[in-house]
């Protein structure tokens, strides 16, 4: 049976009139957790501007600078965690006529809502200024855009523009392609890049607009047409090759992001822990430094 049960009928609960959380320690050491976390970030950047550089051979490969990124980060979470969550341990007052169990408790739990709190003023910080980068980045992209499209309309037919371009000129091609090259190369210059265009887009180009180009080519260039035909292949192979490339470019940056989101999560959850484990011997120091000290009086008396 509880002590509840056991107790006579005329026994009043006695509720403390103190609250279990105290947000003074908590919202301290979350400030203390977030200064040391952005200054900690900063030198990390700093140095790690250091291992970059736009001279060949004098940067780190991109895996050295991944790694060392992330060990820093870890590094960072954690320190800032610990520095916080123990700040807030060591700050609150003393709990009288409290088990000791309970105590714990309480301890953990105010170092992980210090924790808890540091996170949000760190990843609003940081969002702010990706935030602001990003809209910086996303206006000279539009300029940049925008003078791009005004180019290209500039310089594009305007009977012959959009998805449509494509198969309007594979219903006006002439009998004869190399008379289309000797009469107008702007025009043949321009087909062929729409034809490269629509290949791209399908994935393929057909035997028949490979022959053509390569027409195009023989009549302006005045090579042969095996040649051409094999300038054609070339080329077409540097395309395909430069996809590739851009598949693997994406690819890396997918496993990076992935591997990035998991470290940071694991370092998150291992951040908490170590707030919480923190605030615990904190406030157990601070208890046992009070208790010292009565003790100390006592015996002077």
């Amino acid at each position: 049976m509880s002590a509840v049960e056991n107790a006579p009928g005329e026994a009043v609960p006695i509720e403390s009139s103190k609250p279990a959380i105290v947000w003074g320690p908590i919202i301290g050491g979350a400030l203390a957790a977030t200064g040391i976390a952005l200054i900690l970030l900063l030198l990390g950047s700093g140095v790690g501007l250091t291992m970059v550089s736009p001279w060949s051979g004098e940067s780190s490969s991109a895996t050295t600078v991944g790694i060392t990124a992330a060990i820093w980060l870890v590094v960072v979470q954690w320190l800032s965690s610990a520095i916080g969550g123990y700040l807030t341990g060591r700050l609150r007052t003393k709990w009288v006529e409290v088990h000791s169990d309970e105590v714990f408790f309480r301890d953990t739990a105010h170092g992980f809502l210090s924790w808890a709190l540091a996170t949000v003023f760190v990843v609003g910080f940081l969002a702010s200024s990706l935030t602001t980068l990003t809209g910086a980045s996303i206006n000279t992209a539009g300029q940049i855009a925008k003078t791009a499209v005004t180019a290209a309309a500039s310089a594009a037919p305007s009977d012959n523009s959009g998805s449509t371009a494509y198969f309007t000129d594979a219903l006006l091609r002439p009998a004869k392609a190399a008379d289309r090259a000797q009469s107008d190369n702007g025009a043949a210059a321009a087909e062929i890049s729409r034809i490269l265009l629509q290949g791209a887009a399908s994935g393929q180009i057909p035997e028949a607009d490979k022959s053509y180009i390569a027409t195009l080519i023989a009549a302006r260039t005045g090579i042969s047409d095996a040649d051409a035909r094999s300038r054609v292949d070339t080329t077409l192979k540097q395309i395909d090759e430069a996809k590739s490339a851009a598949k693997e470019a994406a690819d890396k940056a997918r496993k990076t992001g992935a591997t990035t989101a998991l470290v940071g999560s694991l370092s998150l959850l291992v951040g908490a822990f170590i707030a919480s484990a923190a605030a615990a011997l904190g406030g157990r120091q601070r208890d046992e430094e009070e208790d010292l000290l009565i003790t100390t009086s006592r015996r002077a008396l």
